[in-house]
């Protein structure tokens, strides 16, 4: 199993709306829009580097209003 942390910067007034569509993501566990550098944090969970990537690469960013990530893996 990995697991990493998302963090995600989306563009003015458009957090709410993308978390939202982030919580349907397989492998997401947990979404809080937050305050500061960036407007979202996420958890996710992935069988593998593989599955991992897909979901962050594939889905996480390409949500609608997300402008920039940084994935940071849990070791």
């Amino acid at each position: 199993m990995v697991s990493a942390v998302v963090l995600l910067k989306t563009g003015p007034g458009q957090a709410r709306k993308a978390a939202i569509a982030i919580r349907k993501i397989r492998g997401v566990r947990e979404v809080h829009v937050v305050t500061g550098p960036y407007d979202i944090i996420c958890t996710t969970e992935a069988g593998d580097m593989a599955a991992l990537a897909d979901t962050v690469i594939s889905r996480i960013q390409r949500t609608a209003g997300v402008t920039d990530s940084l994935t940071c893996l849990v070791v």
